[in-house]
């Protein structure tokens, strides 16, 4: 799939930098993959240092069941493409029962 900015909020700012949240059915390593957010392409204006929390869902978004969840940062914007760069999941997170 691609990056659907209807399922990115922003979520909080300070000192420059923001937190955002994103909802998708995309596994998180296709979230990651560089240019998945184009900051050209997806009217967005993420910056180096901004963090990106992924609620990866196993069915439709924010219904059902969470598959994964992960913490992104983005490294890199491309100035000329407009290509994002979020790292890798920073958190190593899976989802697991509470009982």
């Amino acid at each position: 799939m691609a990056f659907d900015a209807t399922n990115f909020g922003l979520q909080s700012h300070a000192n420059g930098f923001r937190r955002y949240r994103y909802d998708t059915l995309d596994a998180l390593t296709t979230v990651d993959d560089n240019g998945y957010i184009n900051n050209t392409d997806d009217a967005q204006n993420l910056k180096v240092g901004d963090l990106v929390d992924v609620v990866v869902w196993a069915t439709a978004v924010r219904t059902g069941t969470i598959a994964d969840v992960g913490l992104m940062i983005v490294y890199g914007v491309n100035a000329s493409t407009g290509d994002v760069n979020l790292s890798d999941d920073l958190t190593g997170w899976g989802v697991t029962s509470g009982d």
